[in-house]
């Protein structure tokens, strides 16, 4: 399969080890969330939700996004999911998450309990959704 420009073709079997690792971010995400880190659960929060698109491109596909533009990352899942009412519902979960990544990785701002909360509802509805395919 040629490779496109911020692609990479993966074997799609390895979407299982990227889910893996999307897990493990999310019970961190939720240790952090019972702890009240909600910066750090927020940032595990947003890595969840990549290494989750990450799976279910890899299972679709056989392709996933690389780059620091997690943009390309939404664009390819929107281009390899059908069309429905969940799936427009979960590209925009994804999205809004994705928005909040250079906020809380980069610009030493301290989440407050309202924000990540808001973003853990986010991940769960997006979670959710990609374990629905990835279990067809």
């Amino acid at each position: 399969m040629a490779e496109r420009r911020g692609r990479k073709a993966v074997e799609r079997k390895s979407y299982l080890r990227y889910q893996n690792v999307a897990e493990h971010f999310y019970e961190a995400a939720k240790d952090s969330m019972e702890l009240e880190y909600w910066t750090a659960a927020c940032v595990l929060i947003v890595h969840s939700a990549i290494a989750y698109t990450d799976a279910l491109c890899i299972k679709l596909s056989g392709q996933r996004s690389v780059g620091d533009n997690h943009e390309d990352a939404i664009l390819l899942v929107d281009t390899i999911v059908a069309d429905s009412e969940e799936k427009i519902k979960a590209v925009n979960q994804l999205r809004r998450i994705i928005e909040e990544k250079t906020k809380v990785s980069y610009l030493g701002e301290l989440y407050s309990s309202n924000q990540a909360k808001e973003m853990w509802k986010r991940l769960e509805r997006f979670r959710e959704w990609v374990k629905i395919i990835l279990t067809r």
